[in-house]
């Protein structure tokens, strides 16, 4: 794919603006993100940013939800909203003769949501169906227990949805306040992928965005420091299979050892081949599904393991599960298995950036983290220098006691007394 990318520019109000030209496909993407997500919010305010994000687009002070949803069906394009950990997001992709259009759209989202009370009523219901509906799934209960264990009070440690409680008591004062506070110019990136020239997408950013003004109070996300607990947690329910999860305090995507985790959770978790999934399902039978991952996050990540077991098997899988994360402490990985790692995990992150969306993705979400667009070639850097040593040295600092977290009948948590 063709592609240059435009020299980092920061318009006035402080938005920065990013933009890959790809002549080849008559497709634009565009990424809004803004910094925060949902580390903006508290215990009490769980689920706000999820509302929000499902709120923004029905319904502005020019346009309603339906006005909305017709100016984007009519001409085929797709738009929507989503909040992760460190960031809240636009999307938007449509052809390039209706991308102004669709820009002016966005910008109109974006700055002056109505959140309607009608359409807030029915979310708060649709949230707290949700949260029931999800408290039936046991791959679910085991994680929510295993976050509060790495977590306790800090944000990461939340459910995305909130809970009954907070989302009941969500209002749309709480929504406006967080718009006002964290949707803000100054910790916006826009980053444009497609049919464009770089000149032509700056002008037509500046155009929507350049009298945004920043609200007068700072930036600030002040959260707690997590509070690792390695200890058990258990939730019986009725059922032939078990959930076994454990998890150990990793470091952030700043790390000098970001690198050698990665290598570690494609070893463990990735794909078929993977270790775990050769030795505690094929090897051995344990294993209805099984898997590792390690995300990338601003603050303190997780590196989780899981498997889905049959009851009776319960306390061997977890043996199984924790002998191998933490063997990697004491046995070295082979240069032929590391070999593969990076062939494998350096590969799929190449897949991940062939469309004119996936582009802009990635390259707005290393500039909202803080990382930079040299990232995109830091990371490749990284993982081609990670050493056989590196690896073991990972696990050796970050392997040590994890937390656990098990959901399954009453056999199956007997055999972890």
């Amino acid at each position: 794919m063709s592609k240059r990318i435009s020299d980092r520019l920061v318009l006035s109000n402080g938005i920065v603006v990013l933009v890959t030209e790809n002549p080849t496909v008559d497709i634009i993407a565009a990424r809004c993100f803004f910094a925060g997500g949902e580390m903006v919010q508290t215990a009490e305010k769980s689920g706000l940013t999820h509302l929000a994000a499902s709120l923004m687009t029905r319904g502005t002070t020019k346009y309603s939800s339906l006005e909305i949803a017709e100016q984007v069906e009519s001409i085929g394009a797709s738009l929507g909203t989503e909040c992760s950990s460190d960031y809240f997001l636009l999307s938007l992709k449509t052809i390039a003769a209706d991308f102004q259009d669709m820009l002016l759209l966005g910008a109109e989202i974006l700055r002056s949501p109505s959140y309607p009370n009608s359409e807030l009523d029915l979310e708060r219901r649709l949230t707290i169906q949700s949260i029931r509906a999800q408290q039936e799934r046991p791959l679910t209960i085991a994680y929510e227990g295993l976050q509060h264990l790495m977590y306790g009070d800090h944000p990461y440690g939340f459910s995305s949805l909130g809970t009954e409680l907070s989302v009941s008591n969500l209002t749309r004062q709480d929504l406006v306040d967080f718009h006002h506070t964290y949707l803000r110019p100054d910790q916006m990136v826009v980053s444009i992928a497609g049919n464009i020239s770089i000149e032509r997408a700056i002008a037509m950013v500046e155009e929507v965005f350049g009298d945004w003004q920043n609200p007068d109070q700072s930036f600030a996300i002040n959260v707690p420091s997590p509070n690792f607990q390695p200890l058990l947690v258990t939730h019986e329910q009725d059922t032939q299979q078990a959930i076994v999860m454990i998890g150990y305090p990793a470091p952030s995507v700043s790390s000098p050892d970001y690198a050698a985790l990665k290598i570690i959770s494609t070893y463990l978790g990735n794909g078929l081949s993977s270790r775990l999934f050769v030795e505690l399902r094929e090897k051995r039978g344990l294993a209805y599904e099984v898997s590792a991952f390690y995300p990338t996050r601003l603050d303190t990540s997780q590196f989780v393991a899981y498997i889905g077991t049959a009851s009776h098997n319960t306390g061997t899988a977890l043996t199984g599960l924790r002998h191998e994360c933490e063997r990697l402490a004491t046995v070295a990985i082979t240069e032929a298995e590391l070999a593969v790692c990076k062939s494998k995990l350096l590969g799929q992150y190449a897949l991940g950036k062939q469309t004119n969306g996936q582009i802009a993705q990635v390259y707005g979400w290393y500039e909202v983290m803080g990382l930079g667009l040299e990232f995109d070639r830091q990371f490749v850097e990284a993982i081609e220098a990670v050493t056989e040593a590196d690896v073991q040295q990972a696990a050796q600092k970050y392997f040590g006691t994890p937390a656990i977290s098990v959901i399954g009948s009453s056999e199956a948590l007997q055999q972890l007394i």
